[in-house]
């Protein structure tokens, strides 16, 4: 290595950028390297100094927060306006679901090259809730398992190759879809149905409002970190009490059943709305998507709304069937 000692006598080396003096000029080999352009910023520079930090970016919320408050608010408006005035107006907001939801789900799996027979989804889907509606549980069950048996011939009927793989993809649209929201419907065909999925609603609805305030405020300990990183336990304990409060009041004041089924209510549609939640996260995060749709600008999809509802539904159904009889 050449020593950093300068011999007594010689001159310093110039600095660069100020004026040479006039003198002998040394002739000897020229040393040729690239040379970098760019502008040049007035002042000295210390050489290896680190550049300045960038300024911080703002956050984005990630959603429209303006047309996801409007679009609730327009989704709300029709839900009660079918439910309260008429029944079979309800009945058609529960079939035009269904079906975007089917249709969000196809395209979904269809990421990952599973091809969902919609034909025989849909329409046997949409004759399940009617059946559960007209004829209660047991028509329902025989037409999902006449629809089951139709969604595998008709995928047979396209070819083996893949047969399996897309008929249970067909299989797990209907049952996840279609069967579950027949629940809603048994319940709406009840003489005090409209108030049965006015207290069913309210109950999810409350889950969802006490488990972000309580997680948003004191989570602290992730409920499920390799699913959902944003939910925590403090969380499900605010769905749960916000849930069982407005379940029990619900179940009083709009059923007239008594206090201790809308506790029980609450409590489980506390902890299977949070269940059901958890399961799309899941799937959308093994299938590499945010969102299952884009229809409801805001909010994704049909399907991160009733992510919730689905699965509380049988819960709700049999529980007030059991505990609350009809008036």
């Amino acid at each position: 290595m050449a020593s950093d000692r300068r011999p007594t006598g010689t001159s310093p080396d110039p600095v660069p950028g100020a004026p040479t003096t006039a003198g002998p000029t040394t002739t000897g080999p020229t040393t040729t390297g690239p040379t970098t352009t760019g502008p040049t910023t007035a002042g000295p520079t210390t050489a290896g100094a680190a550049p300045p930090p960038p300024a911080p970016r703002r956050r984005s919320a990630g959603r429209d927060l303006p047309a996801a408050i409007g679009v609730g608010l327009l989704i709300g408006g029709v839900f009660l306006a079918s439910l309260l005035l008429l029944r079979p107006a309800f009945l058609v907001f529960v079939l035009v679901a269904a079906v975007v939801g089917v249709l969000e789900v196809s395209a979904a799996l269809a990421e990952r090259h599973l091809v969902v027979p919609r034909v025989p989804v849909l329409v046997g889907g949409a004759l399940l809730l009617v059946a559960a509606y007209v004829e209660g549980a047991e028509a329902a069950l025989v037409v999902f398992g006449l629809t089951c048996v139709v969604v595998a011939a008709w995928r047979v009927a396209e070819g083996r190759d893949g047969a399996v793989r897309d008929v249970a993809a067909g299989l797990l649209a209907l049952a996840w879809i279609p069967l579950l929201a027949s629940a809603v419907v048994l319940m709406l065909a009840q003489p005090d149905g409209q108030m049965r999925v006015l207290v069913f609603v309210a109950a999810v609805v409350a889950s969802d409002v006490g488990g972000y305030a309580a997680g948003a405020t004191l989570g602290r300990h992730p409920l499920a970190p390799s699913v959902s990183p944003k939910k925590s336990r403090e969380g499900l304990a605010g769905s749960v009490l916000l849930s069982l409060v407005v379940g029990a009041a619900g179940v009083v004041l709009l059923l007239d059943g008594p206090w201790w089924a809308g506790v029980l209510l609450g409590a489980l549609v506390g902890l299977t709305a949070t269940f059901g939640d958890l399961a799309e996260s899941m799937l959308k995060r093994d299938l590499g998507i945010k969102d299952m749709g884009t229809t409801l600008p805001g909010h994704g999809g049909v399907m991160d709304r009733l992510d919730s509802l689905l699965v509380t539904a049988p819960v709700a159904w049999v529980v007030l069937a059991l505990l609350v009889p009809a008036s």
